[in-house]
């Protein structure tokens, strides 16, 4: 697989005889074009993994991209810095006898949960092939920079630092593919270097449940800023003490405490996350934050209705920040075929309502490690389990499951910039939604506290 810093030169020659168009009738042409679909012409394309192979297949099929639209979308691709503005750097296989003997030896479930994570989240760090694939998930996918999901969806400080531990323990002793990034520089210089960053998010904010004055009870933000935790979620799903979750009806909006927590989140200079919070929340968080703020990984409510998307007055709101919006890659968060055509039908009609300067990509899917499933076969069933609160979805808001369209696959990334070529979005434009907007959102929370923007408030909007 070739480099970031693979020069522009060897990689344009790579490309040339794979870009060549028969010069005929156009309906031969066409036909020439679609039998010259081979993958193995293109270096970001090239691949002997089947988990990624087939994904890239279901891609190309959606896409059905001209030889010159994937010429240019590749080539976009290789240059640009690509930040995933949410995301799971690739997941290694279970190890089944380590599974097996805290399953026979009766692990309580939230042991085999944190084992299954651990195994999943830091088995490149122990199986060579393991490894070996997480280099080439990541190569595949031309992601330079990701922000990671380092924390749980909880304002325990103590679970919430267990996610953290281990994609630090990952960045430091993964150093010759991984940077832990910690400031907006960290992120330009892997790409330049060759190396892929990881920005720490949150999850939620840390509260440590005293409740004797607002400074003491908000003051783990502070700290686990310090730890490198970049970005916080507002809510995640449900209620808690800031405000509502997307997945509550009553939606009833931020709390006194969670305007507080935005002024804090402002002041230190962790990025807000209003992702799974409800779009009351939403709206007045906006109105309350003095730094450019996020939707990380959403979609667009006017294409399709669902309790993770946004409608537009929300989405307007994070725009006024300055902030912006992820599109994500759930399946059942977008409208039609759930597919990559879909993912760019969002993305379009975000560009097109609020301006390229305002979007950006947030997966929220990972790529699986090819032994994965034949692993998940060796491995005896869990106790059944109830659950968890704070992932309690309303009934069919996920259709019972999580499912992945093969063409939303997260090492399918160049595909998406193909199909932006393909939809007639500018380069510079394409070049913001890839990764330029989040670096600038990340730089502006990075520095000193920004003035009031003009029409934000701490008000809260009328009922």
């Amino acid at each position: 697989m070739p480099s970031p810093a693979l020069p522009r030169r060897q990689w344009l020659s790579t490309l040339a005889a794979a870009s060549l168009i028969p010069t005929t009738s156009p309906s031969r042409a066409r036909a020439a074009e679609a039998e010259s679909f081979l993958p193995q012409r293109h270096p970001l394309l090239i691949t002997n993994n089947p988990v990624i192979a087939a994904a890239r297949d279901a891609g190309l099929a959606v896409l059905q991209p001209s030889q010159a639209d994937l010429h240019k979308g590749l080539t976009i691709h290789h240059e640009s810095q690509v930040f995933d503005f949410y995301g799971f750097a690739p997941r290694a296989a279970l190890d089944v006898e380590r599974m097996t003997a805290a399953i026979q030896a009766g692990a309580a479930p939230q042991e085999l949960d944190d084992l299954s994570e651990e195994l999943s989240m830091l088995g490149a760090l122990h199986q060579p092939a393991e490894r070996r694939e997480f280099a080439e998930a990541f190569a595949c996918s031309g992601v330079t920079a990701l922000f990671q999901n380092a924390g749980e969806e909880s304002q325990d400080p103590l679970r919430l630092l267990k996610r953290l531990a281990r994609f630090t323990h990952l960045g430091d002793n993964l150093r010759e593919i991984l940077v832990r990034a910690t400031h907006p520089d960290d992120l330009t210089n892997a790409h330049q270097n060759g190396k892929r960053a990881l920005f720490l998010t949150g999850n939620g904010v840390p509260l440590r449940g005293q409740f004797q004055t607002v400074e003491e009870e908000l003051g783990s933000i502070r700290l686990f800023h310090q730890l490198g935790i970049r970005m916080m979620h507002v809510t995640y799903n449900r209620r808690n003490l800031l405000g509502d979750g997307c997945a509550e009806p009553a939606n009833g909006g931020l709390s006194d405490l969670g305007r507080a927590a935005i002024a804090e989140l402002n002041r230190v200079g962790v990025i807000v996350d209003v992702a799974h919070s409800g779009w009351r929340t939403s709206l007045e968080a906006a109105r309350a934050s003095t730094r450019p703020m996020v939707a990380s990984h959403t979609t667009c409510a006017a294409l399709q209705h669902h309790i993770r998307a946004k409608p537009d007055e929300v989405l307007q709101a994070i725009c006024d920040t300055g902030g912006l919006f992820g599109i994500c890659w759930i399946a059942p968060f977008l409208q039609g075929t759930g597919d990559l055509a879909a993912l760019l039908d969002h993305i379009d009609y975000a560009v097109r309502t609020f301006g390229g300067e305002h979007v950006a990509i947030g997966t929220d899917v990972a790529h699986l490690s090819q032994h994965n499933a034949a692993a998940a076969k060796q491995i005896p069933p869990r106790p059944k389990t109830r659950t968890r609160y704070e992932a309690l979805w309303p009934e069919g808001a996920l259709g019972g499951n999580w499912p992945r369209a093969n063409s939303l696959a997260w090492t399918n990334w160049p595909l998406l910039t193909v199909g932006l070529v393909q939809r007639g979005h500018s380069e510079e434009t394409i070049r913001r939604i890839l990764g330029g907007n989040a670096l600038r959102v990340c730089q502006a929370n990075a520095g000193p506290p920004a003035v009031v923007l003009p029409g934000n408030s701490s008000t809260p909007p009328a009922s």
